[in-house]
């Protein structure tokens, strides 16, 4: 060989073993890896196209439809009705023009009642022949006699009451005259006063005396009505 051939081939030896020692490098081959990963994990930007318009104010219209006005609450009270109840005289006027009117529309027979009959008999001796609100008077006295706790709690008891009534003898009570207009109409008083059909001028009355007489008792002076003075 040559000594031309044997230094080109020595210098092409020497490229060659160049070259591989390049290739092998470790920074190299490092480089090369980290650029090819780069370049892969480099994302580029997507363009997203932009909704249109149109589309977007139907998305709004649709998700947030417009509130309606609010209206003010109303609460709506029922009519307020006064509550009247009808007691002592303003009931008995609506039915009874007057206590004539009251007295004839009761029974006149005092039948099995004791105490009616008791009553009626009261007013028969004590005020027969007086005007109607003189027996209803003489009426309302026993039956508040009934009701003070300072007397008998029944108008026979007020009645029989030893000294009370001059017309009682021995405790008895006489007979009257079942058939006359006084008896009836005393029957039928004593109903009225009995029910409060009517209210009477001597009310809250506990004592009355004949007109004639004057005794000392002492009392309030209630009302005078007929032929007797009321007190209580």
């Amino acid at each position: 060989m040559s000594s031309k051939k044997r230094t080109a081939c020595t210098a092409a030896l020497y490229l060659c073993v160049a070259l591989l020692g390049a290739i092998t490098t470790p920074g190299f081959a490092f480089e090369a890896e980290r650029a090819s990963v780069e370049t892969v994990n480099v994302e580029s930007a997507a363009k997203v196209p932009a909704a249109p318009v149109t589309q977007l104010a139907s998305v709004a219209t649709t998700a947030a439809p417009a509130a309606s006005p609010l209206k003010p609450q109303t609460v709506t009270f029922a009519a307020s009705t006064p509550i009247v109840q009808a007691v002592g005289t303003a009931s008995v006027t609506a039915t009874f023009g007057s206590l004539a009117a009251a007295v004839a529309a009761q029974p006149s027979n005092a039948g099995e009642d004791e105490q009616i009959n008791c009553l009626a008999t009261g007013i028969y001796y004590e005020a027969k022949g007086e005007p109607l609100s003189g027996q209803l008077a003489v009426a309302e006295v026993i039956l508040n006699r009934t009701q003070s706790g300072r007397f008998p709690d029944t108008a026979c008891g007020v009645l029989k009451q030893r000294g009370q009534f001059s017309f009682v003898r021995g405790g008895k009570l006489p007979e009257p005259n079942a058939g006359s207009t006084a008896w009836r109409t005393a029957v039928a008083v004593a109903h009225v006063a009995k029910r409060a059909l009517w209210d009477s001028p001597a009310d809250g009355a506990l004592f009355f005396h004949a007109r004639h007489l004057a005794p000392r008792w002492g009392k309030a002076r209630v009302a005078s009505v007929g032929n007797h003075i009321f007190y209580r």
